[in-house]
């Protein structure tokens, strides 16, 4: 959770759940978790994962899962830097001009 706390203060749009950020717009719904790597094999590498879900309004009205990817860098600043732009790409929106509007 540690890491989810520190990537709070780069994203000051996001909320937190106590389990997860999550980005909220009309069209949008963007939830970053954190994961501690089950890989046991790499010894020292207590660097979490940091998975980020994008989901899509239906016409319904209820988000539907879209795509999802796993984020693992252990610069807290590269890591937002990077997740920033997975989000831009994926909603077509800078989230930084458009505040909540993901």
């Amino acid at each position: 959770m540690d890491t989810l706390k520190a990537l709070y203060e780069y994203f000051p749009a996001s909320v937190f759940t106590g389990r997860a950020l999550v980005f909220i717009s009309e069209d949008w719904r963007v939830e970053l978790t954190e994961h501690q790597n089950s890989d046991f094999s790499k010894k020292g590498n207590d660097c979490p994962v940091i998975r980020v879900k994008v989901f899509k309004k239906a016409l319904n009205g209820e988000f539907v899962p879209g795509h999802y990817e796993d984020f693992q860098i252990s610069s807290v600043s590269e890591l937002a830097s990077q997740v920033e732009r997975y989000i831009q790409a994926a909603v077509g929106k800078n989230i930084r001009e458009y505040g909540l509007d993901v």
